[in-house]
């Protein structure tokens, strides 16, 4: 099943609510995890975005998944990337 590198775009002017609603993202992060769709994720330090790593059938039925996050569903996310990741070697390779 391919693998999609997830890069997330944040805005300063979200990061009061960001902080607020993370509990609730992290808990459908962390579900997403239990269930083996997401393999790894975190926020860059700089406090621009975050990456999440997916084992996910196609992009399009990402992109769609992608819109239940909460963050999205509270307009926290300024922009998102998808693109198909195609690691040759370490702990996602295959």
């Amino acid at each position: 099943m391919p693998i999609f590198a997830v890069h997330y775009t944040y805005t300063e002017a979200t990061a009061a609510d960001r902080a607020l609603h993370r509990p609730e993202h992290r808990g459908w992060l962390n579900a997403l995890v239990d269930a083996g769709t997401l393999l790894t994720s975190g926020p860059y330090p700089d406090g621009t975005g975050a990456l999440l790593i997916f084992r996910y059938p196609d992009a399009d039925a990402l992109g769609e998944l992608l819109t239940a996050d909460p963050f999205a569903l509270k307009g926290l996310i300024e922009a998102v990337r998808v693109v198909e990741w195609l690691p040759v070697m370490g702990a996602f390779s295959e």
